[in-house]
């Protein structure tokens, strides 16, 4: 069978989305699938504006990097989209078009005879409405009418979680050909750290204070400030920010409004080994999002595949609350609340025991739930379901 991954970007590029597709693609390839991806290059360059049609060689399977001229309301401006995907099909053939939405290029699909007689599983990572941002809200009008043609078009619908297939608005019409498949990592790709990698994590802590580490893209849904003024509360804790973004300027302002200097350091940019040197020597991680933008968070699955507990904002309606167990993997706040989270963490301080338990009962039910192994498995499910007979 062979399976074309329409994404929004593909590692080098940052992210939960795009880490989930790096790892679930060789997962699919050893478990006998032939798999390509296309995707925007996330290096916009204007001296690609007459490129031809090519791929390159990722880990061993063939990847498009459509040229792309950064970024309007978070969408990639990729005018060579369309004539890029025509030529990905014809010339890798795919029985099944596997579309991770939200991601506007994916649109062209619905103009595309090639596309069209494919069979197409939508992947819904995340709903595109934003309490936060009224600009994206405005530019949704005009987007879900696209959306809910590729939804109707769609053989089969994957949803990461149960809370957030429930209160989808945007799936609400289409639950009958849902499924829940949650996102999963590679364990094998977030390996024990190597001594290099612990040095150098062990030098950004302070000596002595409880190691608190928060990981993503520094923007308006992530929840930084939140925990920033967390800190205000706490002693004895240093928090290390990994992550770059448009907020940075503000949330640099902000920490040295308060202070918080020994607290608090943004680190920016990690390489993998640096991160899993921060993972693995960090007591607790935090992930303080304000919205369900955040539907699922990849990166506690990280923190959990190195045992470690996690604290959550607890976002109606999003995936978070079901990735994390209340005072079981973790604790859960709620959103926007910096005294509540500075009470959690508190707490994490001062129950060493039960903070160790929280974190191999994450480790667990990262085993049980969110190996990519069998997260794979499951979505090769869904593929032959969608095939004719």
């Amino acid at each position: 069978m062979r399976i074309l991954h329409l994404g929004k970007y593909h590692p080098p590029f940052a992210g939960g989305m795009e880490n989930f597709l790096a790892d679930l693609i060789p997962t699919q390839i050893s478990q006998g699938l032939t798999v390509a991806a296309i995707v925007h290059d996330h290096q916009p360059k204007l001296s690609k504006l007459f490129s031809t049609v090519h791929s390159e060689s990722y880990q061993k399977y063939p990847i498009y990097r459509v040229p792309s001229y950064g970024r309007i309301l978070y969408a990639p401006v990729s005018p060579q989209f369309p004539w890029w995907l025509k030529c990905a099909i014809q010339q890798f053939q795919p029985d099944v078009l596997h579309l991770h939405l939200p991601n506007t290029s994916a649109f062209w699909a619905l103009l595309l005879p090639e596309a069209r007689r494919i069979p197409w599983v939508i992947h819904w990572h995340s709903d595109v409405i934003s309490e936060l941002d009224q600009w994206l809200a405005m530019a949704y009008h005009v987007y879900r009418p696209l959306e809910q043609k590729l939804l109707r078009r769609a053989t089969a619908i994957i949803a990461t979680s149960p809370p957030y297939l429930e209160t989808s608005l945007a799936l609400r019409d289409w639950r009958e050909k849902c499924c829940v498949i949650p996102l999963g990592i590679d364990k094998h790709r977030l390996p024990l750290p190597s001594f290099n990698a612990l040095n150098w994590a062990t030098q950004q802590w302070q000596p002595g204070q409880f190691r608190l580490l928060h990981v993503g893209r520094l923007t308006y849904y992530k929840g930084q400030s939140v925990l920033i003024q967390s800190l205000m509360e706490l002693n004895n804790i240093h928090a290390l920010i990994v992550g770059k973004g448009e907020q940075y300027d503000s949330l640099s302002a902000l920490i040295s409004q308060h202070h918080l200097e020994n607290k608090v350091k943004l680190l920016g940019y990690c390489t993998n080994e640096q991160l899993i040197g921060l993972l693995a020597t960090s007591d607790c991680f935090c992930l303080p999002s304000l919205e369900r933008t955040e539907a699922f968070g990849v990166v506690l699955l990280e923190a959990m595949r190195y045992g470690k507990p996690v604290i959550v904002s607890d976002i109606p309606g999003s995936g978070v609350g079901w990735v994390v167990q209340d005072h079981r993997t973790g604790i859960l706040f709620p959103p926007q609340h910096h005294l509540l989270l500075a009470r959690a963490l508190e707490q994490l301080q001062q129950f060493t025991d039960e903070t160790k338990e929280f974190g191999q009962a994450g480790l667990q039910r990262f085993e049980q739930f969110f190996d990519i192994t069998k997260v794979a498995g499951k979505i090769t499910q869904v593929y032959h379901a969608c095939l004719p007979t």
